[in-house]
């Protein structure tokens, strides 16, 4: 069977390969390869279809070694003995580029036409593609795994940091609430217990402005009136809620001691332009 030999780009001449033995580390290959194994069903084992590929290969192998002597001979005959090596650069040269535009002007033929041949080599090469992406899934499915562990480790983790940080949310609500119970009476209070809570809490002269309006302010308010701790949890609530807009507007039920207590200390600040409006200041930026 006569065949058209093909030529990759890139690839050395044909006679290098010949000289580098290339046909018979093409031929050992082919032999030394293990045979598949074949499915039942079909009439050309791979073993038979390996020889017969041989054959074949060997056959074109023979022709290309009678072409390229004969040509090499024919070249050879018309130089004149002075410029022998420079002839044979060039043409071998040429024999490349000629070789190098059969290459893209046309498509690559296949080796045998035999359908049983070519089947049983596909078949061989897609159990060897199969094989491969078996490895991969596997490889796959291992980390996802691995994954899945690490991530559900991760989001227990972040629960159990919850639960702690709410605990001690509670404690320190708990103790602040003690502690303004203790030094800051409901505004309902006589003046005499708000006077007495101020000077034991430690205010001092500083806020004697503040206690003077406590005392001077109504018993009887028209309204019921917010605990210091319940104006401190709305301020505290707003800002964790909406940092970009922290302001709480001021109504009824703030006493206004107890704003300016929280003006004074630098607890919470006013709105640059109403008035009526609060927010907590910042402490942790």
């Amino acid at each position: 069977m006569m065949l058209r030999h093909l030529r990759v780009p890139g690839a050395p001449p044909v006679t290098q390969w010949l000289r580098n033995g290339a046909r018979g580390d093409a031929m050992a290959e082919l032999i030394n390869a293990e045979p598949t194994k074949a499915e039942p069903a079909s009439e050309l084992c791979p073993l038979e279809a390996k020889k017969e590929l041989l054959e074949e290969c060997n056959n074109i192998w023979e022709e290309l070694e009678e072409c390229q002597s004969k040509l090499m001979l024919l070249g050879i005959e018309t130089l004149l003995q002075a410029d022998t090596k420079l002839a044979l650069l060039m043409l071998q040269w040429k024999a490349l580029t000629v070789d190098y535009q059969e290459c893209h002007e046309r498509s690559p033929e296949t080796i045998s036409t035999n359908p049983d041949l070519l089947l049983e080599l596909g078949k061989e090469e897609l159990q060897k593609v199969k094989n491969d992406l078996e490895k991969v899934l596997s490889a796959v499915c291992s980390k996802n795994k691995q994954l899945e562990e690490d991530l559900e480790r991760g989001l227990e983790e972040l629960h159990n940091k919850m639960l702690q940080l709410k605990t001690y949310k509670k404690e320190l609500l708990s103790a602040l609430g003690e502690f303004l119970d203790e030094h800051f009476p409901l505004p309902q209070d006589s003046g005499s217990a708000i006077k007495r809570q101020a000077h034991a809490s430690g205010i001092g002269s500083a806020s004697e402005d503040w206690v003077t309006a406590a005392q001077n302010f109504s018993s009887e308010p028209a309204v019921e009136l917010l605990a210091l701790q319940d104006i401190l949890e709305i301020l505290i609530n707003k800002l964790m809620a909406t940092p970009h807009e922290p302001y709480v507007t001021i109504n009824e039920s703030f006493w206004p001691p107890y704003i300016e207590l929280l003006l004074r200390f630098g607890m919470a600040l006013r709105h640059p332009e109403d008035p009526n409006r609060m927010r907590l200041e910042a402490f942790h930026k």
